[in-house]
This record gives C-alpha cells, sequence and structure tokens, in this order.
C-alpha cells in the first residue's frame, strides 16, 4: 500500500505517529501505579495538542488497563491457591501485538508463576526430536502460567509456508495435535488458544513503524519482510490451522488486533472470563524490627567501587 494522495500521505504520517505514542505508553504503563492514578495522573497522560477525544481514550485506557491487571494478580493469587496449571499461545502474523498483550499480562505479575516461553529456531538436535518434545519441557507444573509467545503452532504456520517441514511432517502435526492438546487438558493443563488478527494495511503500516524507528529496527529479520511477501500463503495457512485444530478441549480465540490498545484489554479481560478465580485472603503483613548492634561499624567501600553519578 503506498500513499497516492496529500490526504492519505497525511492518515499514515498521522497513524505512525500513533504507533509511536503507543511505544512511549509502555513506559508509562511501567511508571505508573494503579493506586497513584488520580486525576493530575490522568491528566499528564494525554499529549498536549491532541483533541480532547484522544486524551480521555488514552485516560480511559490507562484505567481499565490497571484494573485488569489488578485482576490478573488475584488471578495470579488463586492459581498458586489451587494449583492450577494454564498454558496461554499467542499466535498471529509479524507485528499482530502478541508481544504487547503478553508483557501487558505479565508486566505486574511474579516472574516464578506467569513466565513466557519464546522459543528460537530448533537446533540441529532439536530437529530430529519429537516435534513436540521441546515445547513439553517448558509446560508448566502446579500453580504456574506459561506464555507461548509462538508455539508448536509454528509447523501450521511460518514451516509450512516457508518450507521448513515437508507434506508428511505437515499432516502429522494435524494428526499428532488435537491428540496432544486433549492429554495435557486430561492431565490437569488448561490450555487456552488466541490469534491476534490485523489487517494487510495494518501490517503494512507496523512493518513501516519498525522500519522508521530505530528502536524498533531489531524487530524486523529477513523472514518477517519474507512473510510481509507472502501475505496470502500465511492467510491459507492460518485458515486451515484453524479450522483443523479448533477442538472442544483447547478451542482457538480470535482477538481483533488493528487497535492494539483495545486487542489488550479485551484479550485480558476474556483471559480472566476463562478461570473460575477469586480474590484469595492475604494474611497480614507485619514489618519486623531491624535489629541492631552496638559493635557493628559500617566498612568504607573501596575507592572506584561506586558508580559515577553522571545523573
Amino acid at each position: 500500500m503506498k500513499p497516492n494522495s496529500a490526504s492519505e500521505q497525511e492518515l499514515l504520517m498521522q497513524r505512525l505517529r500513533d504507533d509511536l505514542i503507543d511505544s512511549y505508553d509502555e513506559e508509562l504503563e511501567m511508571e505508573i501505579d494503579d493506586r497513584g492514578f488520580g486525576d493530575d495522573t490522568a491528566d499528564a497522560i494525554g499529549l498536549s495538542g491532541d483533541p480532547e477525544s484522544q486524551r480521555e481514550a488514552r485516560r480511559h485506557y490507562f484505567r481499565e488497563l490497571f484494573r485488569l491487571q489488578g485482576e490478573l494478580v488475584k488471578l495470579q493469587d488463586w492459581v498458586v491457591n489451587s494449583q492450577h496449571k494454564v498454558v496461554i499461545i499467542f499466535e498471529g502474523r509479524d507485528a499482530a501485538g502478541k508481544g504487547g498483550v503478553i508483557k501487558r499480562i505479565t508486566q505486574r505479575l511474579n516472574p516464578r508463576v506467569c513466565r513466557v516461553a519464546a522459543l528460537p529456531a530448533p537446533n540441529d538436535r532439536e530437529r530430529t526430536q519429537w516435534y513436540f518434545q521441546r515445547y513439553a519441557s517448558h509446560l508448566p507444573a502446579a500453580g504456574e502460567i506459561v506464555c507461548f509467545d509462538r508455539s508448536w503452532y509454528n509447523r501450521a504456520g511460518v514451516e509450512r509456508v516457508m518450507g521448513f517441514c515437508n507434506d508428511d511432517e505437515y499432516e502429522e502435526f494435524f494428526r499428532t495435535v488435537p491428540e496432544f492438546e486433549k492429554m495435557l487438558v486430561r492431565s490437569g493443563i488448561q490450555v487456552i488458544k488466541y490469534w491476534f488478527s490485523i489487517t494487510d494495511e495494518e501490517q503494512h503500516l507496523r512493518f513501516l513503524g519498525r522500519i522508521h524507528d530505530p528502536l524498533k529496527q531489531w524487530k524486523l529479520s529477513p523472514m518477517d519482510l519474507e512473510s510481509r511477501r507472502r501475505w496470502e500463503d500465511y492467510t491459507k495457512a492460518k485458515e486451515i490451522m484453524i479450522a483443523r485444530t479448533h477442538i472442544a478441549e483447547a478451542p482457538w480465540w480470535v482477538v481483533p488486533a488493528v487497535d492494539k490498545k483495545k486487542a489488550r484489554l479485551n484479550c485480558i479481560a476474556h483471559l480472566l472470563a476463562q478461570m473460575p478465580y477469586h480474590e484469595i485472603e492475604r494474611q497480614p503483613v507485619t514489618l519486623p524490627q531491624r535489629v541492631h548492634h552496638d559493635d557493628y561499624i559500617r566498612q568504607h567501600l573501596a575507592e572506584g567501587l561506586l558508580v559515577p553519578e553522571v545523573y
């Protein structure tokens, strides 16, 4: 998609600006605590010069995000208390926003309870293993949540489109994966699968944003660029994948993801609804008094150990 008029060029620049603002919001999300989200903070979130409707939309996003993240903390406590086991699979095209929603889910959770599995391409040894073997080692124990940033569905997507597997391996995957996931569910692991859906035009925009943003250029690999060229091949592969692996024990859920912020909120809200969690009562915490010893003398640091105070 190339803008062929001044109005289209202006629209493209506005959308690129919105994408850049979204990147800044990631930092704000880390800095702002829900309990400190008062009127002053809400006003600061809206960028000066933006229409009031945009400022209010951003304020609403932050309020809802922090509210949902508070619910995720309750969910985490329930998972630990009930010894539940959860696998959440995030799939979608390159630049569909999978990493963004995973970041918001895990942002305020204990990494010992909720962890991310983002496996690289298999090495020579792993290529000779049972296909699911390297994924099985990342499955959760009791009281754990594992978020797969891409998963065993690589075989139905990138491996199929790019020719990294043959027809026999492809068909064997579809024969095996429903039984594999049913086995996980029978063993007590809840499997939740999300596909993040974006349009052709939106992926084009996001790739342009990565090309022109030095802080995001690392996200573009030669494989990503080739996937852009093979958009239709990926569409066909995705349609076959969902049709052949949408099972009652582990159904697919499609997240409309053209609007990143709405996609994050909708996905988190849906995820919370998939488990019968409730708030776990915590025991009151009492901070103990520090012990003081009259004969203790703090030693001076050796010269050169301190980090220079440049700021």
